[in-house]
């Protein structure tokens, strides 16, 4: 099951609330994600995901990638420092032509940085924003099967916020990326992250985040060259 919006972005800030399923939920995948591949096609394309990956309580993992005319690969884990299946909390992303921002309650978890100028890819196609909560027993629960005794599986969204520019045409895009009060993630303010929110980053990271892609896949993912000379993974 799943939402879509009805047209595509090329910049902006998204967010939305989530609560999980209060149950046994194994093996059940819940997303909130924009993409390039609205279909489910695969191969190369654009990508930026929240993706709770189920359990019978805590810890509760939430997992973020990011595809950037590729294949994705660039998974982070975290274990939630809070019950997601008895309150609704928010998940955001800003995405502009510097950084891309991922957020849990208005704390950046990750940031992606654009790096083209050393070979890196950055997510740059019209993205489309989806929701869904679908079968993930193959990956995302330890091996864990789905207890289809425990369905239905409901996942909650509500507060649906996007301040985007609309992807009219690759040759118009460019517009989407300026800098002005109607597109303000744009602006100096999300250049980058300001001390305050450096430190929240970093201690986001030092404390929930478990798994890294670039712990184990440096050799094929060149910001991670850039991403181990800091303590928090911004790569700046």
């Amino acid at each position: 099951a799943g939402i879509e919006s009805n047209v595509g972005y090329a910049s902006g800030f998204f967010q939305i609330k989530i609560k999980l399923p209060n149950k046994d939920f194994s093996g059940v995948v819940v997303a909130f994600y924009l993409t390039s591949d609205p279909d489910g096609k695969g191969g190369n394309h654009d990508e930026l995901d929240f993706e709770f990956l189920g359990s019978n309580g805590p810890p509760f993992t939430l997992q973020t990638n990011v595809f950037a005319n590729d294949e994705g690969g660039r998974e982070q884990r975290f274990h939630l420092w809070f019950d997601p299946t008895s309150d609704f909390h928010t998940y955001g992303i800003v995405w502009n032509q510097h950084q891309v921002v991922f957020y849990v309650d208005k704390t950046p978890i990750r940031v992606f940085k654009n790096n083209t100028k050393i070979g890196v890819s950055y997510p740059s196609q019209q993205l489309v924003i989806q929701g869904s909560i679908w079968n993930g027993e193959t990956w995302a629960s330890g091996g864990r099967k789905i207890d289809w005794s425990q369905a239905p599986f409901v996942a909650s969204f509500v507060g649906f916020g996007v301040t985007g520019c609309q992807f009219q045409s690759s040759a118009s895009k460019d517009q989407c990326y300026i800098s002005s009060p109607k597109l303000w993630w744009n602006g100096d303010k999300y250049l980058g992250l300001d001390p305050a929110q450096r430190k929240a980053l970093q201690d986001a990271r030092t404390k929930y985040l478990y798994d890294d892609y670039c712990s184990k896949h440096a050799d094929i993912h060149k910001e991670c060259q850039i991403n181990k000379n800091t303590s928090y993974g911004i790569g700046e």
